[in-house]
């Protein structure tokens, strides 16, 4: 009728003794296992260190494989990049040599295409030097024709005035120039006259003459007058004509 059932029994007494004595060793037990470990703390406690350093040592192992790891990782990645750096390196100084051998024979070419061109420049230096002093010369010869040909124009306008007016006075210089039978004799009475001087006589003379050279090889200076029917104005006037036309015609062609 109790809790723990009609089938428990109180322990028997010799059990009871043996209960006893079992809590008792295990408390001698106990007792000696404490004293065993506090004799035996040194030696506990190194093995508790070299165990603590062995887990310490084990994980910086772990930390530095994890780092080595990393850092060959990292060195193979950047000899990769190294490798191909040298490699385009190299792909670049092949294209640069090519490019510089193809500019060294440009240049080589453009080197001789300025020799020739010097070589021409020299020829036509000294052309145009020649050019230079033939166009001197000609100009020279221009200036001394042009002057020469306005002297004779001026004097020929000024005898011819000069006769205009005589003939219009009458007197005895027209009266021997009427005797005249060639210019020369005309231009001599002229300047007996003071009418003309001997340079600008020369000049009508020297111009008659090229006339007479130019219409009849050797025919002489006095044939032009006579030719004119002693009309030494008309005469004068013809070779006035003549000067201006050549005057016009050199400063055309110059």
């Amino acid at each position: 009728s109790s809790q723990f059932g009609s089938s428990w029994h109180p322990p028997h007494p010799a059990t009871s003794t043996k209960m006893v004595m079992m809590s008792r060793m295990m408390a001698v037990a106990a007792l000696a296992a404490t004293a065993l470990a506090e004799q035996a703390s040194p030696i506990g406690k190194a093995i508790q260190l070299l165990g603590d350093m062995q887990t310490k040592i084990m994980q910086e192992g772990e930390a530095a494989q994890k780092v080595y790891g990393e850092f060959s990782e990292w060195c193979e990645e950047s000899s990769k990049n190294f490798m191909h750096e040298i490699k385009t390196g190299k792909a670049e100084v092949a294209e640069l040599e090519a490019a510089i051998a193809e500019k060294e024979a440009t240049l080589g070419s453009l080197a001789a295409k300025i020799q020739k061109l010097a070589g021409e420049i020299q020829v036509d230096e000294a052309d145009l030097k020649s050019a230079t002093d033939i166009r001197a010369k000609e100009q020279s010869v221009f200036e001394a024709s042009e002057k020469e040909l306005i002297e004779v124009v001026d004097t020929l306008q000024r005898a011819v005035g000069i006769l205009e007016k005589e003939l219009k006075k009458g007197g005895a210089s027209m009266l021997q120039l009427k005797g005249a039978t060639n210019l020369a004799q005309a231009m001599g009475v002229l300047v007996h006259a003071a009418m003309l001087s001997t340079a600008d006589s020369n000049r009508i003379a020297a111009l008659a003459q090229t006339s007479s050279d130019d219409g009849d090889a050797g025919a002489p200076a006095g044939a032009v007058y006579e030719s004119h029917s002693g009309d030494i104005v008309q005469t004068l006037t013809g070779l006035l004509e003549e000067a201006e036309g050549q005057l016009e015609e050199i400063r055309s062609t110059e």
